[in-house]
């Protein structure tokens, strides 16, 4: 068993022994149907990986780690806010007639802001300050720009990612750890996603950097399962399980915008099988 398997079935568990429905709130989801989609939910679930031991992918059905990162790099690298840069559909719902989600995402980390050192965008200024002050307590990022939420066609669900780095005794090389936070999340479709996203993310930032990857932090301020997502999850958390795959990078690229998806390496990724047709609120 992975221990990102471990950290999810917990959770699964603990939201649907001790969390607290929305049922009869006025909720904003809608099933495709056009009925109300409540959820079970917990406040504030931190969630704590050690990259320096394992990847943190689930083994109980498998994460589309590559098509996770290629979501990622339509992000933080390419910045863009238009679903016709990015493979995958999972945008389609929320992207108007040209293909746009608004300033939302990729959109923001590509606004460049004024500093005393230049002219930096956001994921500019992280690869920057990691370079030339890596102890500073001030490097992050962070898309919900309240002025701009009114032309957003979605509010960001993960929306901050904040770098801390650390001297490890004996150690040569500095460790680089990171936390997301994310102010709502839907658990069965979308949780190890992230996960798998993000602990790529601190792979590629902390390989450009010099760096060592250490812990990855997750805080969801709502942690939810939807009422129709239920049985699916205790079918998914009831599960056999098995060791961690082995993820790495292609040790060449030392430009965070040299990398592709490819550049991502998945050995032993042994899995159940996927869960089909899970019905998605929108």
């Amino acid at each position: 068993m992975s221990l990102a398997d471990t950290i999810f079935i917990r959770m699964c568990e603990d939201i649907l022994e001790n969390g607290t429905s929305t049922e009869g709130e006025k909720v904003r989801p809608k099933w495709p149907d056009g009925t109300s989609a409540y959820t079970i939910k917990k406040f504030g679930v931190v969630n704590r990986y050690d990259l320096s031991k394992e990847f943190p992918a689930i083994t109980l059905r498998r994460t589309a780690i590559k098509s996770a990162v290629d979501e990622l790099l339509w992000i933080w690298q390419k910045k863009s806010n238009n679903i016709h840069d990015l493979k995958s559909h999972i945008w389609d719902e929320w992207a108007d007639e040209d293909g746009s989600i608004g300033k939302a995402y990729g959109y923001q980390m590509g606004v460049k802001h004024s500093y005393r050192e230049g002219e930096f965008d956001q994921v500019d200024r992280v690869l920057y300050d990691l370079k030339q002050n890596p102890f500073s307590r001030r490097i992050l990022t962070n898309i919900y720009v309240h002025q701009d939420l009114h032309e957003m066609n979605l509010y960001p669900c993960a929306y901050s990612m904040t770098f801390n780095v650390t001297q490890k005794p004996g150690k040569e090389r500095l460790t680089l750890n990171g936390i997301l936070n994310q102010r709502s999340q839907d658990v069965l479709t979308a949780n190890n996603w992230n996960v798998c996203q993000y602990a790529v993310l601190l792979l590629m930032i902390a390989q450009v950097s010099g760096m060592e990857a250490g812990e990855f932090v997750h805080v969801i301020a709502d942690a939810h399962i939807y009422d129709r997502h239920i049985p699916l999850v205790r079918e998914l958390i009831g599960r056999e399980t098995h060791p961690a795959p082995k993820v790495s990078l292609n040790p060449e690229i030392k430009d965070f915008y040299k990398f592709t998806a490819d550049d991502v390496i998945v050995e032993d990724y042994v899995t159940g099988l996927q869960i089909k047709n899970i019905p998605v609120a929108i």
